[in-house]
């Protein structure tokens, strides 16, 4: 996969490279420096000082030592001052130099940390997103296809306020009941269940001033109730369709695959395979499957990458869906938070990652 972001140990990530948010003199600190120190051992800072210090974006190299990683790419971050002092240009050079470095020693698999966002003190959202523009616009630019990990470890950060604020308004103001609702059939609580046992009691009035789906396009729950069979089957009659007379004729009219779905749109929007797979953060090994078997069946996660990369609408992305066998889901905060930034227009995928990770769900593409 191009890129991944995860809550891990960096120290344990067994790549080609890791990435060490280091102070300019490369001996040692805090955070996440002392931490790679202690874990690769000695002979890391007596490599280390042999290569006299650092400039804040830049990076060099050396060896990984008792660490799971081959080498340790070492840059040195900005201190935040505000955002005035060229903190972001210099951040973005942290990251873009050490790919460099990595590319040019043929690491094929490298992994950083959240630079500059722990004592540096980088407002965290804002350091990771120009993280994964930084990131994809390298991988975007280049032949090769390495494996990159950002990798956060601390489990408690949260990064949903600033970029993220109007997305967990909407979350809250139309889907609150939704997906308390799915949390509580997953969890199996029995106060939840009784919360929500009060609310089925409340007065039917009081039911309906709740702004369910306000301002997004949504019918009520009423009105999207499944019809009967025998509904579906007068529906079909009025449209002209003729049910087959057999099972066999039936099978017969089978529609277009995922993968023919999604090798005519390629084509139809005139992209190259590469553009496509690349837009979705799909690697080419995957790509090749689904293009070599008319019968491929995909991940729910995979067909929204494509659909996202393809930027099909909503009712495209409810179509690629539908021949893969899945479907949208109002009681899925992942298919909620994707379907508001189709409904947006906005089709980065990367961008729509960050947002993911913010609120604790699976990446597209990952």
């Amino acid at each position: 996969m191009p890129l991944q972001i995860i809550r891990n140990d960096i120290t344990k990530m067994q790549v080609d490279a890791i990435v060490n948010a280091a102070n300019s003199s490369l001996l040692g600190g805090g955070g996440v420096d002392g931490a790679i120190h202690h874990a690769a051992g000695s002979g890391l800072l007596a490599e280390c000082r042999t290569l006299g210090g650092c400039k804040t974006g830049e990076a060099k190299i050396t060896g990984g030592y008792d660490l799971p990683a081959k080498h340790v790419i070492h840059t040195v971050g900005p201190v935040w001052r505000g955002g005035d002092a060229g903190e972001p240009a210099l951040l973005a050079s942290c990251y873009r130099e050490s790919l460099k470095v990595a590319a040019e020693n043929a690491c094929k698999s490298v992994a950083f940390p959240l630079i500059s966002a722990g004592i540096y003190g980088y407002p965290k959202a804002e350091a990771m997103h120009i993280a994964v523009q930084t990131i994809t616009e390298f991988l975007r630019e280049t032949e090769d296809e390495p494996e990159v990990w950002l990798v956060i470890f601390d489990r408690s950060a949260d990064f949903r306020e600033g970029r993220f604020r109007e997305l967990g308004g909407f979350l809250r103001e139309n889907f609150a009941d939704a997906l308390a609702a799915a949390d509580a059939a997953v969890l199996g609580s029995a106060a939840a269940m009784s919360h929500f046992a009060a609310a089925e009691a409340a007065p039917a009035a009081k039911q309906e001033k709740r702004p369910r789906f306000k301002g997004f396009g949504m019918a009520k729950r009423a009105d999207n109730a499944m019809p009967a069979p025998a509904a579906l089957c007068e529906e079909a009659a009025e449209d002209g369709f003729v049910v087959p007379t057999s099972l066999g004729k039936a099978l017969d009219c089978i529609d277009e695959s995922f993968s023919q779905m999604l090798l005519r749109l390629i084509d139809e929007r005139g992209m190259t395979d590469a553009e496509c797979y690349k837009k979705a953060n799909i690697d080419r090994k995957l790509f090749s499957k689904i293009r070599g078997d008319i019968h491929y069946r995909p991940k729910k996660v995979t067909v929204i990458a494509f659909a996202i990369a393809l930027e099909l609408d909503l009712d495209e992305t409810k179509d690629m869906l539908m021949k893969a066998g899945y479907a949208l889901s109002h009681s899925s905060k992942f298919d909620i938070i994707v379907e508001y930034y189709i409904r947006k227009g906005k089709y980065n995928v990367y961008e729509i990652n960050e947002a993911l990770f913010a609120f604790d769900q699976v990446l597209i593409g990952a």
